[in-house]
């Protein structure tokens, strides 16, 4: 009798042990299951929280005050004062100040492609973002070539006097800027082309497969394409689809992604 009840409480415990074990197993197996699931929720709004920031900051961008970053000079037109501003805005009605040239002017490390060297520089830091724009263009096949970057007040005396007499006047007043109010002058600027395309400027660089990738992708990199198509009024350009401007890369994807020109995200208030 004696052995049968050992025999029992020995079964008892053993039957005890394992509910108690298996009760462990599926408390700790609940556990990491709800951590796992934690640690998910965690990351789903970590990431959600950063997309809305990414999207608040689009949408808070500063751009220069219109009236605070020009005054009229003797010419009847506005004199700009942000001058070493990426965002500076230079149009047939604001102005550099005379002589003005940037001090950062460098050449882009890129292939020149056919190009003239002296005709390749920008201020230090668009000429990076170029390089970077050409590497990016190149690795998905495409081959660019800066045609024309900065141009001293002088230089754009001659092309404008040049285009006049050989163009007329209607066409270099819609193509081409009065001395003093070129974009290229600012060092922001480049003028791009391709080789496949004869390294033209001219509007059908915009159906080419390089200057359709330049479209697409130029704000990943910082640029904007400065004379977009069917803002001619705003601009008081002709659409030039080779025609890149140096913003940052920030108020680039902006511009792009709102499909605003220069002019109309910084408006007169007057």
């Amino acid at each position: 009798m004696s052995n049968v009840r050992k025999h029992r409480r020995r079964k008892n415990r053993t039957t005890i042990l394992a509910l108690s074990i298996t009760t462990v197993l599926l408390v700790g197996t609940a556990t990491v299951i709800n951590s796992h699931k934690n640690e998910k929720t965690m990351v789903i709004k970590k990431n959600t929280h950063v997309k809305t920031d990414i999207v608040k900051n689009n949408d808070t961008l500063s751009f220069p005050d219109y009236d605070q970053t020009s005054q009229k000079d003797d010419s009847g037109l506005l004199e700009v004062l942000n001058i070493d501003s990426n965002l500076v805005l230079v149009n047939k009605n604001r102005k550099l100040p005379d002589g003005y040239e940037p001090e950062d002017l460098v050449y882009p490390s890129i292939p020149l492609n056919g190009a003239v060297k002296e005709k390749t520089r920008m201020r230090s830091e668009a000429a990076k973002a170029l390089e970077n724009l050409f590497a990016g263009a190149l690795a998905d096949g495409n081959t660019l070539t800066a045609v024309s970057g900065y141009r001293s007040y002088d230089r754009q005396v001659s092309l404008y006097n040049q285009y006049l007499e050989t163009r007329g006047e209607e066409w270099t007043k819609a193509y081409s800027a009065f001395p003093g109010t070129s974009e290229h002058q600012t060092g922001l600027a480049m003028d791009v082309s391709s080789p496949s395309f004869g390294n033209a400027l001219e509007v059908e660089f915009a159906e080419t497969k390089e200057g359709k990738w330049l479209a697409e992708h130029a704000h990943e990199y910082g640029f904007i394409i400065r004379y977009p198509e069917n803002k001619q009024d705003t601009t008081e350009y002709h659409y030039e689809p080779w025609h890149i401007r140096y913003v940052g890369v920030d108020y680039a994807n902006y511009l792009y992604t709102k499909d605003l020109a220069l002019e109309e995200a910084m408006p007169s208030e007057k």
